[in-house]
């Protein structure tokens, strides 16, 4: 189903390196490439002279003096984070100590509803739970540099506090990790919902944004066409746990493997946590039922 999505993996841009992408966005890559990160995190910079450092990824000496180096003499009005993993948001603390740019964006990491007895976030790129913003935006908020203006566009499921930027001068979207031009975006309960995910697409879909700058890999250089592909791979998924779920199997790790076949076996965890937030979301819309209570990674479910 996901080869159904237009995906663009062509991605060369080495780590600390300045790509100049725009005449008012550059880009620099994270040295942390792996199996959730593609090539590593998206660090960008926004405006000329008076500049916002948008996700300055995860806390890595080197990445932040690439960072520094790329904007040397200018300044650093702000840095601007748009969700809580440890991939975006941890290496904000030593730019901001040496910038004295103001910390804006999402508000602190929390779960996408309560947690249930011992249930934690599983995945690596777990929650920054050091991140307090001085500046918190909701929907709509906005920052303002000299020519250029980032506006803050509520997002979540991937995260509940997930926030994209829209750049209205130049009809750019940083989508951050809710849309990544990659790989479909991990939504896994407690961070994320599958309801807010698909909600968020909605919103996104109804805007005439140009072209989204991802957190990570390249552009997606026509978005409204991406979302849709998005939005319909969601819904052939669930109709496929659905299916699985009439022919008779109960659990996630019996579904897991007769829809990732072939799936690479670091990535088994993450398949089983979406599959869990679709059967959350379908439980919650009284399609199936979790057989021995509150739906869980263990428990068993049948349709409604």
């Amino acid at each position: 189903m996901a080869d159904e999505i237009p995906f663009n993996r062509e991605f060369e841009t080495p780590p600390g390196a300045v790509a100049e992408l725009t005449p008012l966005v550059r880009r620099v890559l994270a040295p942390n490439e792996g199996p959730f990160t593609f090539r590593g995190t998206n660090t960008y910079i926004v405006g000329r002279g008076e500049v916002a450092i948008i996700d300055p990824g995860p806390e890595d000496a080197g990445h932040t003096a690439a960072l520094l180096a790329a904007v040397a003499g200018e300044r650093v009005t702000h840095v601007v984070i748009s969700h809580t993993h440890r991939d975006h948001s941890p290496g904000a603390k030593a730019l901001v100590a040496a910038t004295g740019a103001v910390l804006a964006g999402c508000g602190p990491h929390r779960p996408a509803r309560p947690l249930s007895g011992e249930e934690v976030t599983r995945l690596d790129a777990s929650g920054d739970m050091d991140y307090r913003p001085d500046l918190e935006l909701a929907d709509g908020d906005r920052i303002d540099g000299p020519g250029w203006s980032l506006v803050a566009v509520a997002t979540p499921g991937h995260t509940a506090n997930h926030l994209a930027f829209a750049l209205p001068q130049e009809q750019a979207l940083f989508s951050a990790d809710h849309v990544m031009g990659w790989s479909t975006t991990i939504v896994a309960p407690p961070d994320g919902a599958m309801a807010d995910y698909m909600a968020s697409l909605d919103k996104l879909r109804a805007r005439d944004d140009a072209v989204y700058w991802p957190g990570h890999g390249g552009p997606v250089r026509d978005p409204q066409r991406f979302v849709r592909a998005l939005t319909g791979h969601r819904r052939q998924r669930e109709a496929a746990i659905l299916a699985r779920l009439e022919a008779g199997d109960t659990s996630i790790d019996e579904i897991v493997p007769k829809l990732y076949d072939g799936l690479d076996p670091a990535l088994i965890p993450a398949a089983g946590l979406s599959v869990y937030a679709h059967l959350e979301d379908l439980v919650e819309r009284g399609k199936v039922a979790a057989t021995d209570g509150l739906p869980t990674l263990r428990s068993h479910y049948r349709p409604t």
